[in-house]
C-alpha cells in the first residue's frame, strides 16, 4: 500500500460532497494497530510440527505490519460500531418509552430541537472551502445540494449529541471489549509534553509538510489544556518524502531548535508556515524565533538530526504505520485530523480504566 496522507474530518465532508455531485466512490482509510481475534491455538500441522495461530500472527507482523495493523483494527472498529449502534438503540428506545413515543417519533422531536436552520452564509462558506471540489460549478447551482448536505450534517451531529447525553444521563455503560493496541516505545530524546508519568500518552507520527497533521495540532493543543497533568503528548518523525519533500528536512529543522530550548515553539511556526519549508524559510524561522542563528545554521547544515528523523520512519514502519498523522493513545491508533470528540473518547475510556 503507498503512503498516503490520512483525510478524514472535513475531508470526510469534500468526499461525501464528491459523491453527492459528482458520483464518485468514496474511499475510506483503516487503521493500524494490533490484536488477535479469536482463533484456535493451532493452525495447522506438518508431520509432528505443529504450527500455531501465534506463529502465523508473529510472522505476518514481520511480513506486512501495515496490512495485519490494518486487519486487526479493521475488526474492533467494525465490532465497536456495531456495540455503538446497539447501546444507541436500547437508549433511545428507553427514553422514547418513558415519553410514550415511539422511537421515531422520540428522534425526531429530539433531533429537531438541536437543528438549526442552515444559513446563507454558511452555505456560501462551504462553497468557497471546496471551490476546487465543484468542477467549475457556480454557487447558486450548487446552493440546493450544499444545504441538503449542511443539514444532513447537522442531523447527523445532533443525534451523535442526543445519543451521548442519553449515555451520561442514563444506566451505566461499560465497554468490555479492548481496542487493539501496540506497544510504542518512547525515547528520552523524543520530544515531549507532559509528565512521563501521566496515565494517558498519545503518541504522534507526524508530518511538516502535512495538512492533515496541521489540522490536527490545535486540536491536541486543546486536549493538553483540557486534560492538564493527566495527559502526555509526544512527537515522532514519519516525513513523507514522497509528496511532501521539504518535510524530512523541516523534521531536522524542529530539533536543531529543540537544542535551544523552542522545540515546540519552532513546530508551531512550522505548521503556521506550511506552504514555505525551503532550508532558507527554516533558518528565517529560528531567527524570528530568537534562536542563535550561527548554531542553528551549523546544526540544519550538517543535518546533525538526520538519523534521528530516520529512527522515526523506522520505528512507525515497523508498527505498520503508512499516512500522517497516526497516533496512539495508550497504544490505540487513531488515524488522521479526527474531531477534538473522538480524541476525548478514548481518553475519557483510558483515563475510566485508572480510577
Amino acid at each position: 500500500m503507498n503512503r498516503r496522507d490520512t483525510r478524514s474530518g472535513a475531508h470526510d465532508m469534500i468526499q461525501a460532497m464528491k459523491t453527492i455531485f459528482f458520483l464518485t466512490v468514496v474511499v475510506s482509510s483503516i487503521a493500524c494497530s494490533s490484536a488477535t481475534a479469536q482463533q484456535p491455538e493451532n493452525a495447522a500441522r506438518v508431520g509432528d510440527r505443529t504450527i500455531t495461530t501465534k506463529e502465523l500472527d508473529d510472522r505476518w507482523r514481520a511480513d506486512d505490519p501495515a496490512s495485519q495493523a490494518q486487519a486487526f483494527q479493521k475488526l474492533y472498529d467494525g465490532r465497536r460500531a456495531a456495540l455503538d449502534a446497539i447501546i444507541a438503540d436500547m437508549l433511545l428506545a428507553e427514553a422514547a418509552k418513558k415519553k410514550n413515543m415511539t422511537v421515531e417519533a422520540y428522534e425526531l422531536e429530539e433531533i429537531g430541537k438541536r437543528v438549526k436552520p442552515v444559513t446563507d452564509a454558511e452555505v456560501v462558506a462551504f462553497y468557497q472551502a471546496n471551490v476546487n471540489q465543484m468542477q467549475g460549478r457556480p454557487l447558486e447551482v450548487m446552493a440546493p445540494a450544499i444545504n441538503r448536505y449542511l443539514t444532513e450534517q447537522q442531523r447527523a451531529s445532533a443525534r451523535q449529541a442526543l445519543i451521548a447525553e442519553l449515555r451520561r444521563n442514563g444506566p451505566e455503560v461499560r465497554v468490555l471489549i479492548d481496542a487493539p493496541r501496540r506497544e510504542v516505545e518512547i525515547e528520552s530524546t523524543d520530544p515531549s509534553l507532559g509528565r512521563a508519568s501521566a496515565p494517558v500518552t498519545l503518541i504522534e507520527f507526524s508530518d511538516f509538510q502535512c495538512p492533515f497533521c496541521q489540522r490536527v495540532a490545535p486540536t491536541l493543543k486543546k486536549l493538553r489544556e483540557t486534560y492538564g497533568d493527566r495527559l502526555r503528548i509526544v512527537w515522532k518523525d514519519f516525513p513523507l518524502t514522497q509528496i511532501h519533500p521539504q518535510a524530512f528536512k523541516a523534521g531536522e529543522a524542529a530539533h536543531c531548535a529543540g537544542d535551544q530550548g523552542k522545540y515546540w515553539e519552532y513546530h508551531d511556526r512550522l505548521f503556521a508556515n506550511q506552504q514555505s519549508l525551503q532550508v532558507e524559510d527554516l533558518k528565517r524561522y529560528a531567527v524570528d524565533l530568537g534562536l542563535d542563528a550561527a548554531a542553528f545554521s551549523a546544526c540544519l547544515d550538517s543535518s546533525k538530526y538526520g538519523e534521528r528523523v530516520r529512527d522515526g520512519v523506522a520505528q512507525g514502519t515497523r508498527l505498520g504505520v503508512n499516512s500522517t498523522p497516526t497516533i496512539y493513545i495508550n497504544g490505540r491508533m487513531l488515524q488522521g485530523a479526527q474531531p477534538y470528540e473522538t480524541f476525548a473518547a478514548v481518553i475519557d475510556e483510558e483515563l475510566s480504566r485508572v480510577k
